[in-house]
């Protein structure tokens, strides 16, 4: 019996099923081109080197549009005292979510992020939080996801935003998704 092995995109791994290649892209629409690992350490070390201390906050939001849930993850690099600038990546799916489910799953996407980068940031001494699009007021829905979405994060070993602090979900990842 002939047994072949799977063929497999070198360049796009497969990872659960699915190619392992997020499309990334800077606030102004300009495509990022290496991989996120790459263009987040090209970055930093630009950053640094103008003598700008950094700070990165990694956050998701997410819009139901008819059938389809539209995700957008960003990172957001905050120059201290100088403004700052972000990497944006969107994806759709047409999985239905309970609102707990969908917040649950906006902050898996931030922790994917933080945790392929967080070598990195240790590395150049850059701090980092990862920011939850999650109401701390019990009388909003998304308020049923904040236990679980805070032991997610803080077991990861990340700084934990949720809103009103978590500007990265609920004002930069939402102008992407709205």
């Amino acid at each position: 019996m002939l047994i072949r092995a799977p063929i497999v995109n070198q360049r796009f791994p497969r990872i659960l099923g699915k190619p392992f290649f997020m499309r990334w892209r800077k606030f102004n629409g300009d495509p990022i081109e290496l991989p996120i690992l790459d263009a987040v350490e090209q970055a930093i070390r630009r950053e640094t080197a103008n003598g700008f201390r950094l700070k990165v906050c990694i956050g998701t939001d997410s819009q139901v549009k008819g059938q389809e849930t539209e995700f957008a993850t960003v990172i957001v690099f905050l120059r201290e005292g100088h403004g700052g600038f972000m990497f944006i990546h969107n994806e759709k799916t047409r999985q239905q979510f309970t609102i707990k489910e969908r917040m649950l799953m906006e902050v898996a996407k931030s922790i994917e992020i933080a945790y392929q980068l967080c070598n990195l940031f240790t590395v150049y001494d850059v701090d980092m939080e990862v920011h939850a699009d999650i109401n701390t007021n019990p009388h909003f829905k998304s308020n049923d996801a904040l236990k679980e979405a805070m032991g997610y994060i803080l077991g990861m070993g990340f700084a934990f935003k949720a809103k009103p602090e978590a500007f990265a979900s609920s004002s930069c990842a939402n102008k992407v998704v709205n």
